[in-house]
Formats: C-alpha cells, structure tokens, sequence
C-alpha cells in the first residue's frame, strides 16, 4: 500500500470561461466534523503520495474531478505559514486523510480548461461547481489566498504567453478572446482598438466559418496560429499593450 506523505499537500485552483466570466472550480468539505461546517468550500487538492511527484499530485487532484489528463497546469507558490491551518482545520485533515501530523504546507497550482457541457457534467457528478471568481468571499483555511495568488499568475501569463487560448473553444470570435481579455484582467477594453491591433498581431487565422442561428450579425470564427505567435515570441512580442485598452 502506497502511504500519503503527511507534511506536503496540494492545492488546485482550476479556472474555466463559460463566455462571460472566468470560473473557478470549488468542492465541498467531504464531511462535517464538529464546528467544521460540510457546506465550506475549498479548492481541489490532496496530500501527495509517497512515490509521486508534486506535478503527478496535481494531475492526480485533476483527473480526479475534471477527468481530463495533459491539461494545461503551473506550479504558482508555496504556502507554508506555521499558522496557515488552525488546530481544528489540523484535526479535520488527520482524521480525513488518516494521518498524524501537526503541520502541513501546500504547493499552490493553476489549472485551465476549456469549459463545455461535459465538464460542467463530469464536475457535478464528483459533487464540485464552478464559481464565478469575482464572486468568492471566503473559502477554508488559506485557500482565498491561494486563489488570489494563482489569478495573479494567470493575469500575467496571459499577457505574455498563449494561455488565453486554453480556455478558448479551438474556434471562437473576436468578441469572446475579448471577453475572456476582460474576466481575466478584471478591466474594459475598448473593442475597435481591441480588433485592430489584435488582427494585426497576426497571432489568430480567420476560418471563414461564422455563427449560426444568432440575433445579431453572425461574427466570424478564429483559430489560433502557434506558428506566428511562436515567431512574434522570439521578436519580444507582448500583449501587454491590453493593459492600455480599458477606457
């Protein structure tokens, strides 16, 4: 029998994007114990194995609830405050995870998925929701911090790197990579500069496809184009000019 290490943990905050806002995948606490309410919410993790890598944790945690394999996953911080969980918080995990110990310190992950029916499906089922972000107040122990800490890191990711398109369907509009822009960075964008200079960057290839059965004028469909972001990369190309589109 492989035995749980008892001092490292893992914690993942996996974010989705349904369109309109950035989501993040929460659990309830598996049971109540005392004055330790069932209903608190929490971030998806586990205490590593003995015989795995903290990577193989996190993709482990992830299987678990998401089903999915090979997705796109970051190692953001370690959370080790000799305070970070208090002595019922201790209590709770000893006798959830049948250990004994009297500290415990976290690496801290972010996930990103590409939000569908089936994953919303697959994660109702393990009895997990996904969460507007911006409208979490309180989570257990340090897990709010750990969240802030991973949107920290997303939002200077997707200025930088291809992340924005991990949680994009593989063709979308304009109008949703600038929605998704927006949920992540929390700020407006101005639209005709936004299209402008994002066609111009070259880094998204029209498909000639455009919606269907919409009230609006049917807006044409993108895919990614990793050959010119790629090119753009090596030329010290940036997003960050985004951060000067809000009005």
């Amino acid at each position: 029998m492989i035995e749980t290490n008892t001092a490292i943990s893992v914690d993942c905050a996996v974010f989705g994007f349904d369109g309109k806002s950035l989501k993040v995948l929460l659990i309830k606490r598996r049971y109540s114990f005392d004055d330790l309410s069932s209903e608190d919410l929490k971030l998806p993790g586990a205490m590593i194995l003995e015989n795995e890598t903290l990577p193989e944790a996190a993709s482990r945690v992830l299987e678990e609830f998401t089903g999915l394999k090979d997705i796109y996953l970051k190692q953001t911080s370690i959370f080790s405050a000799p305070d970070r969980v208090s002595e019922k918080e201790m209590e709770w995990i000893c006798k959830f995870h049948g250990i004994n110990t009297e500290r415990v310190v976290t690496v801290g992950y972010y996930a990103l998925v590409k939000l569908n029916r089936g994953i919303i499906d697959y994660t109702s089922r393990k009895g997990a929701r996904w969460v507007e972000v911006d409208s979490i107040r309180s989570l257990i122990m340090d897990h709010l911090e750990i969240l802030a800490d991973a949107l920290s890191a997303l939002q200077k990711e997707i200025v930088q790197t291809p992340v924005a398109f991990e949680l994009l369907p593989k063709k979308f509009t304009i109008t949703q990579l600038q929605s998704l822009f927006e949920a992540v960075l929390g700020v407006d964008i101005d639209n005709r500069n936004f299209r402008k200079k994002i066609l111009f960057s070259g880094i998204i290839t029209p498909t000639g496809e455009y919606e269907r059965n919409v009230a609006h004028k049917p807006a044409q469909y993108y895919v990614f184009n990793k050959t010119v972001f790629r090119k753009a990369m090596k030329d010290r190309f940036r997003l960050n000019f985004i951060n000067n589109w809000t009005y």
